[in-house]
């Protein structure tokens, strides 16, 4: 468990995730995440996964169904 206190940034209130923390979250300058409030005030943040383009998941599957295709036929 980590103790954080809410600190004034500019005109914003927020929480500092020091490197530790965000080590420990696998998380990094620049991800986004998705903040949640749940009744009786806790509040989740989870990292959004990007998802990969098109085209790299085309490809993924061109080569799998080349490296198995004498498999694919014998399933099919």
């Amino acid at each position: 468990m980590m103790i954080k206190t809410i600190s004034k940034i500019g005109n914003s209130q927020g929480i500092i995730f020091d490197s530790a923390l965000l080590q420990l979250a696998r998380l990094k300058v620049g991800d986004e995440v998705n903040v949640e409030v749940h009744r009786g005030g806790t509040i989740t943040i989870s990292p959004i996964s990007a998802l990969p383009p098109p085209e790299e998941v085309r490809s993924l599957i061109h080569d799998t169904m080349n490296r198995y295709a004498t498999t694919m036929r014998k399933l099919a």
